[in-house]
């Protein structure tokens, strides 16, 4: 009897210490993060919020500018979290993307997953591949949390079912001038709300009105990466060096203050619109960034 006692305890202890190895492990490993945007709802309520409309036609999204501003944001509320990626859901004509969609398609860390677009521009199977990718990453312990900027009921499910693998499921909706853009069951089932205000969109949004009327040609990419060395240059000698160890750790992305301070001065030097020009808009940044370095 005491025998049988005796290994009955060794076995207990065996699978005590087996436990804590794997929870140690766990707790070693660190939790991850991703981003999920529905397009069709961004351009809606932030076209509505900036531009006044909801027509795409009648105003200019910078989506790389945007884009950044989210994972930069995403950065200070998941704080001891990585991102894994964005996804982008769209819609598009037999799925075939777009110019606009092609340059978001190749811009660091997004994914762009196209839906159908019906006769009347309507989004169709975007909901279900948002739900496809929030179930796939939470069932395979891809990501921990997601943020999910949205509003349509039909995305209750895909959070459901991300819920039910033990991810968090955070939503982010864009102020409404009047009134709720988000459908209140979406509300009740997520673990978080935040919502992002006209401030915050204000430097993405624009009318469709030239910037500048100047005949001036496009500049090339070493113009523009030069451009973005001289802001550099300047940025460093008003911030210092304390500003720059700060801001190195989130090389390649820049803060949303700063990246758009960048654009804004690059556009007045060069006297020529870089927004939706996502080759020079890179190559702005790696001008300003090649300086910052090497600096340091």
């Amino acid at each position: 009897m005491n025998d049988d006692l005796t290994a009955l305890g060794a076995r207990i202890d065996r699978t005590n210490a087996l436990l804590q190895r794997m929870l140690a492990e766990v707790a070693k490993t660190p939790s991850t993060h991703a981003i999920f945007v529905d397009a069709g709802y961004l351009y809606a309520a932030a076209g509505r919020l900036v531009a006044g409309t909801e027509d795409r036609r009648a105003f200019d999204l910078d989506a790389e500018g945007l884009i950044e501003a989210l994972i930069d944001r995403a950065r200070t509320i998941f704080a001891d979290s990585r991102l894994l990626r964005v996804y982008w859901y769209d819609g598009a004509r037999r799925r075939i993307h777009t110019a606009e969609q092609q340059s978001i398609a190749e811009l660091p860390d997004v994914k762009v997953r196209l839906g159908n677009l019906n006769a009347n521009n309507q989004q169709k199977g975007v909901d279900s591949l948002i739900r496809s990718d929030l179930e796939s990453l939470a069932r395979h312990r891809a990501i921990s949390d997601a943020a999910l900027l949205g509003g349509d009921e039909d995305l209750v499910s895909a959070v459901e079912a991300a819920q039910g693998y033990g991810a968090r499921v955070h939503l982010w909706g864009i102020e409404a001038p009047e009134g709720r853009n988000q459908a209140e069951p979406l509300l009740w089932e997520v673990d978080s709300q935040r919502t992002f205000d006209l401030d915050f969109f204000k430097p993405y949004v624009s009318r469709r009105t030239a910037a500048y009327e100047s005949t001036a040609a496009r500049p090339t990419r070493e113009d523009v990466r030069f451009v973005g060395a001289q802001i550099a240059a300047k940025w460093l000698a008003a911030r210092g060096r304390e500003s720059l160890v700060e801001l190195l750790p989130g090389h390649p992305y820049l803060p949303g203050s700063v990246d758009q301070d960048l654009l804004v001065e690059a556009e007045g030097l060069l006297q020529y619109s870089l927004r939706g020009q996502a080759d020079l808009r890179r190559a702005l940044r790696d001008g300003f960034w090649e300086h910052l370095q090497a600096q340091y």
